[in-house]
């Protein structure tokens, strides 16, 4: 897909854009990264893609936070199609679990410095995490959710929400009774094994439906 040839002239100053390897030249005015972001996700989706890679001055950005202010002279962006949409949600999934098991990773420590109602604050920032990557794999689509043992991912996605809710309020409990050594303990015993079996998951089913899409196969199961 040709992004150069729009008719606008190149923004001012020395800022290299590119979406696809290809150079884009933007319309006036368009210098900061945000309205450069909302130009190339514009592109993107007039050619039936969607934005999953941007990179400032070669360092990737989290395109699921806002951006910051800041000088720049290079953007990179990498789109793929539509039909490739269940890959990039994976990964999102994927990438969601890994944060949450870092942070969950540093809190292990956190709590065992920290006043209780500290450590019970930081169990909450935490548990907020837990559940962002089953609702991104909730948007994948249905015939791709499949399983081996016959079970659709709609009542799958229901178990793991409430495996959530049963880990959450155990955590909770534990939490009450202001021992930060046994909240260290049910973070370690209870959120990281539910997180890497979550992780596990995820990378299975990424790597089964990147092995379909090569193939030309539209369901994929696990």
């Amino acid at each position: 897909m040709n992004y150069s040839n729009n008719g606008f002239a190149e923004s001012a100053g020395e800022i290299l854009v590119t979406l696809d390897c290809e150079a884009v030249l933007l319309p006036a005015g368009r210098n900061s990264l945000n309205a450069i972001r909302s130009y190339l996700e514009t592109l993107a989706l007039a050619g039936q893609r969607v934005l999953t890679e941007f990179a400032v001055d070669g360092c990737p950005v989290n395109l699921s936070l806002p951006l910051g202010r800041q000088a720049f002279c290079r953007v990179d962006a990498v789109s793929i199609p539509l039909d490739e949409l269940p890959l990039l949600l994976l990964t999102i999934a994927g990438q969601q679990v890994d944060r949450a098991r870092a942070s969950v990773e540093a809190a292990l420590t956190l709590v065992l410095i920290n006043h209780p109602a500290t450590a019970r604050e930081l169990w909450w920032n935490l548990a907020s995490q837990l559940k962002e990557p089953v609702l991104t794999l909730s948007l994948m689509p249905e015939e791709l959710c499949c399983l081996r043992c016959g079970t659709s991912f709609h009542k799958l996605r229901r178990w793991q929400l409430e495996q959530i809710a049963v880990i959450v309020r155990r955590v909770d409990a534990v939490c009450d009774l202001q021992d930060n050594l046994q909240l260290s303990d049910a973070l370690e015993n209870l959120v990281l094994p539910w997180l890497d079996k979550l992780g596990e998951h995820i990378r299975l089913w990424h790597q089964a439906t990147l092995a379909g899409a090569r193939l030309g196969i539209k369901t994929t199961s696990l």
